[in-house]
């Protein structure tokens, strides 16, 4: 078993993904709009640029999003963080440094009783991350 996080936008969606994948060490698999699905012609032609799905896959694993339609909108994430470990204090300062671009850092990364690096943010679309590195590398 796997938990995926699923992370719904306002219209955004295309902006977060492309920059998570320029960001992370991952791969776009899939972004698909609302148009270029089986169910564009039950949607207004409006929608159709908006994302239906998308899927970055890092590792083994994977990150995975759309955007609302607007008679839906949702208030935005709270309350949730998605957390990355990495393997070397190097890898945290970049993704981290990466992800807070046009964000803003909630606890700096640095140094803890539990990891050599460990530190918070939101990023410019409002998705929380904590980005962890165990190893003093």
């Amino acid at each position: 078993m796997k938990i995926n996080p699923y992370l719904i936008f306002n219209g955004d969606c295309k902006a977060a993904f492309t920059f998570y994948a320029q960001s992370l060490p991952g791969t776009l698999e899939v972004m698909m709009t609302f148009g270029e699905s089986p169910a564009a012609e039950h949607m207004p032609k409006d929608l159709h640029n908006l994302i239906i799905h998308t899927r970055l896959n890092i590792g083994d694993q994977a990150i995975m999003g759309s955007d609302t339609t607007p008679d839906r909108p949702t208030d935005g994430m709270s309350g949730c963080s998605i957390s990355l470990n990495v393997d070397s204090i190097a890898e945290a300062e970049r993704v981290f440094n990466a992800l807070a671009e046009g964000g803003s850092v909630q606890m700096p990364l640095d140094a803890t009783f539990w990891a050599a690096r460990f530190g918070m943010l939101v990023d410019r679309f409002g998705v929380a991350w904590m980005v962890n590195c165990e190893k003093d590398q």
